[in-house]
């Protein structure tokens, strides 16, 4: 018997995509207006664009609105803490403030209002209903729950907006704890970041006395780092917990969720169109692309209904294939896989390289070695004229003495696949820290310790 497909979790997720834009476009006067009258920062910027009330009257005017980059943003918070110039309602109206990982300096502070807050809860039941998670279900939180981290409280909240039972214990209650309560508990859901579920399914045994694929997890929803789209990471996933896997992705500055993966595991469709209107562009010429499927380009985000952190034009750096135009359950928007981010791309003796990619060759050549690599960049910037420097750790029981063969296997995989040039030092398994709270950075800006 087949089993019926699910509806979207709000039905403008499958309104036809001609009245979805239309709509974007009236929102979008809507929130210029708004702008122009509330926020320091976006007054300045419309100004002198020359944007006025009621400029922008269909997609192709948004040309004539200047990005938003994140070094803006940080400057404009950095010039009046703690939410910046572009904070464009009162502070006595914020009811709740969310922070970045804060990788480059401190974090990058977002408040919310009580709207806004409804709004983001209300895009991320729809990403986590889209991956499968239901009323009534168990769902283990695994995603950090400290430092304001958008995978944290509100994750939580959309969970909970779904009908579900959020079982908060948080990457930083720390693996052993998490298992314990997924044994106790038997989620039928687990969130959390792909590497980290994946550590949490080899160490079940010796912390629980059982495999993961005995708890009876049935769905996985990972984000907040690169794997969920890599095929051998996500193969790993779905084999450790004999679970079905789907991918969020979201951001600080516009919400939690607003990409979501559905049961054709297709990509990741667009869940957030009344709230969020989003752009793909080329990197390289800032010119519009259409979204079609099998378009590749960067996205560009504007708000449609905020209130205190708004964005617009705001260039993320996510580079995106689109993989579809609509899907199950009658979905109208676009599906993508993100394959990059602008901050970590490396040009390698010219070429351009997502330190992500290299992690999907390596992965896919387990059990020959670990899986688990690193991006040696121990130069300024993002440009070397020298080869691409390559950690890679040894399979579990492999010998020292057959490192020499498997480095030259995995540079050859790596200039076949990525054009490339890689000099691999294969490390001992296990040299890396295993993952936690924190998200799993590819890239290394200084030579490590090799004796320790």
């Amino acid at each position: 018997m087949t089993q019926a497909i699910a509806a979207p979790f709000s039905t403008v997720e499958s309104q036809p995509w001609h009245e979805i834009q239309a709509m974007q476009i009236q929102r979008l006067q809507t929130q210029l207006t708004y702008l122009l009258a509330h926020s320091a920062f976006y007054q300045h910027k419309l100004v002198d664009a020359g944007i006025t009330k009621g400029g922008v009257r269909s997609l192709a005017d948004l040309q004539h609105i200047p990005f938003t980059t994140k070094q803006e943003l940080r400057d404009s918070l950095k010039a009046a803490p703690l939410l910046g110039l572009h904070r464009a309602a009162p502070e006595a109206d914020i009811v709740q403030v969310q922070a970045s990982s804060g990788t480059t300096g401190s974090p990058a502070y977002v408040g919310l209002t009580r709207e806004d807050r409804d709004h983001w809860t209300e895009m991320t039941a729809r990403g986590l209903y889209a991956c499968g998670i239901r009323p009534r279900d168990r769902v283990l939180h695994a995603f950090s729950m400290s430092k304001g981290f958008v995978g944290g409280v509100p994750i939580y909240q959309g969970v909970t907006q779904i009908g579900a039972v959020d079982l908060p214990i948080g990457a930083d209650g720390g693996v052993d704890r998490l298992l314990v309560a997924a044994r106790d508990a038997r989620p039928r859901c687990i969130v959390g970041t792909p590497n980290f579920l994946l550590y949490m399914a080899s160490v079940a045994p010796e912390l629980i006395g059982r495999r993961a694929t005995d708890i009876g997890v049935k769905r996985l929803v990972v984000g907040g780092e690169p794997g969920g789209g890599i095929p051998a990471i996500r193969q790993g996933l779905e084999e450790h917990w004999g679970a079905i896997c789907c991918e969020v992705m979201g951001g600080t500055d516009l919400g939690c969720v607003y990409w979501a993966e559905a049961d054709d595991q297709r990509g990741m469709y667009f869940v957030a169109p009344d709230f969020i209107l989003a752009e793909l562009i080329d990197p390289e010429t800032a010119e519009p692309i259409e979204w079609k499927e099998g378009a590749t380009g960067e996205l560009v985000y504007s708000s449609l209904q905020r209130q205190a952190s708004p964005v617009l034009r705001f260039r993320s750096g996510d580079h995106v294939t689109v993989t579809a135009m609509g899907g199950p359950g009658g979905r109208t928007t676009p599906a993508i896989r993100c394959f990059g981010r602008t901050d970590d791309m490396l040009i390698v003796r010219g070429v351009n390289l997502f330190p992500s990619a290299v992690q999907d060759v390596v992965s896919s050549m387990k059990p020959t070695v670990g899986g688990v690599m690193r991006v040696l960049a121990d130069f300024e910037g993002h440009t070397t004229q020298r080869n691409l420097q390559l950690l890679v750790e040894r399979a579990a029981g492999a010998a020292a003495s057959d490192d020499a063969a498997t480095a030259l296997n995995v540079e050859a995989r790596v200039r076949n696949a990525l054009a490339v040039k890689a000099e691999v030092r294969m490390v001992r398994h296990g040299f890396f820290d295993a993952p936690g709270a924190q998200k799993v950075a590819l890239t290394l800006r200084k030579v490590p310790d090799f004796n320790a």
